[in-house]
């Protein structure tokens, strides 16, 4: 009887239908709510994987030791938050300085279009600045964090604060490590949260008062994964010639080229701006330098040298030289430099020169001028080492990516572990690429861990 009511006419229809409903709520994830994934780590790659694996229709949870969301993403960019670049991928990878064969699949799989997309659909306008770098069009990182909070509370992600894993939970079936979930630590007590699968989004070194304490390598090390040496990134050089840099101490440099050697190798070389500090150099020019220049100044003293006139030969500049010390001619030759150099870095040309600073501008020989010319065009300070993790922008180095699947970023070694941004040996140069990274690597995990427990 119950079949032939089931099989009568408009009965049919609306099991049929039901069935058809059923099957795609079922492939959105909406019946498979049950499937867990934790994600340790509430910064970038975090919440981005969150959202990803949510989308997915998975059940996630988010945990963070500190007492608000992206606490990092808020001093980025000095309060502005360089979410992205705009370039085209050819730049993106360009900007990628270690394993950027590895990001081939994560950023075509979450692009930066996708992500400016992505905060513009959250209700975050976004501007393009020079070099392409995005910012929110308030200036503000707390709205880039917040339309982040809003699209985790609309996925209905359950987000805990103040609650620091303390380590992953592995079990061994037929030699094969698989990861089951992480441990909390409260009241004293070492307590199991069981998941499916987890993604380790913890950061690298830099910056520890954000929380980034370095936390994902242990655990990596934990699961059989290697971890490659870490250093500062993205972080000011010190220099040996501290009274110079002292007396220079906040003279920014536009516009001028900046090399660094090892040796005879040349390690670094790009136009851009930099800025003298107390201790040495920094600004964004020197900034991407410590990045290629990380490994080499931890075993040797690096040469720097700034051309103050890249747009000029050395011809050229003598010509101007002479323009100068025409309109001059009756003055010192320490009175004549001021159209040439910024008031603070005149003493300095002066003693590199070796011209006596209280000649005359018309008794100033050829060869003194050539010596002029050659220091303006290779001002030099010897690099000592680069300043420690607490002011670095990221962390070079880190789960060493030979063991992670590029396409998934599943540990090969530990079935249903994940890692995502900066805890992995991937970092890229200023203007937004570092980000991208995070925001493509945490959208691959987040994604391709939700679809592997959806099949199973």
């Amino acid at each position: 009887m119950a079949w032939a009511v089931l099989f009568d006419g408009k009965m049919w229809y609306t099991y049929v239908q039901h069935r058809i409903y059923a099957a795609a709520e079922n492939k959105r994830g909406f019946m498979n709510k049950e499937k867990h994934i934790i994600i340790a780590g509430g910064g970038a790659a975090g919440m981005i994987a969150a959202v990803a694996a949510a989308r997915e229709g998975c059940k996630v949870s988010l945990y963070e030791k500190n007492e608000k969301l992206g606490k990092k993403l808020f001093i980025t960019g000095k309060g502005r938050c360089n979410v992205t670049n705009a370039g085209d991928m050819d730049e993106l990878f360009a900007a990628v300085i270690t394993n950027k064969k590895f990001m081939f699949s994560s950023f075509y799989g979450f692009t930066n279009e996708d992500m400016m997309q992505f905060l513009e659909d959250a209700g975050l306008r976004l501007k393009t600045e020079r070099g392409k770098r995005v910012f929110p069009l308030s200036d503000h990182s707390s709205d880039v964090i917040a339309a982040l909070d809003r699209t985790l509370k609309k996925e209905n992600v359950k987000v805990y604060l103040r609650k620091e894993v303390k380590g992953l939970n592995f079990i061994t079936e037929e030699d094969k490590t698989i990861c089951k979930g992480i441990f909390l630590e409260e009241n004293g007590k070492k307590t199991a949260v069981d998941a499916d699968c987890v993604i380790v989004a913890t950061g690298g070194m830099s910056y520890p008062s954000t929380g980034s304490t370095g936390d994902g390598y242990q655990w990596a090390q934990a699961a059989g994964l290697k971890v490659t040496a870490l250093s500062p990134a993205l972080v000011p050089f010190e220099t040996a010639e501290l009274e110079i840099v002292k007396s220079l101490q906040g003279l920014s440099l536009k516009n001028v080229e900046a090399t660094v050697s090892n040796g005879k190798k040349e390690l670094y070389r790009d136009f851009g701006e930099m800025l003298f500090t107390h201790f040495g150099v920094s600004g964004p020019l020197m900034l991407s330098a410590s990045s290629f220049c990380a490994k080499a100044i931890a075993k040797n003293l690096l040469k720097l040298s700034i051309d103050l006139k890249p747009a000029l030969t050395e011809e050229q500049l003598d010509e101007r030289i002479l323009r100068d010390f025409a309109e001059a001619k009756n003055k010192q030759f320490k009175n004549s430099l001021n159209h040439l150099y910024p008031a603070k870095l005149v003493p300095v040309i002066i003693e590199r020169s070796g011209i006596d600073p209280d000649k005359q501008v018309n008794e100033i020989t050829k060869e003194e001028r050539r010596r002029l010319v050659e220091t303006t065009k290779a001002l030099t300070f010897t690099l000592t080492g680069l300043r420690p993790f607490k002011e670095a922008i990221i962390t070079q180095g880190g789960v060493d990516v030979k063991g992670i699947n590029p396409s998934t970023m599943e540990a090969k070694k530990a079935e249903n572990l994940y890692f995502a941004g900066e805890v992995l040996d991937v970092d890229a140069v200023t203007g937004g690429f570092n980000l991208q990274i995070a925001w493509s690597t945490g959208w691959a995990a987040g994604k391709a861990a939700a679809e592997k427990i959806q099949e199973s």
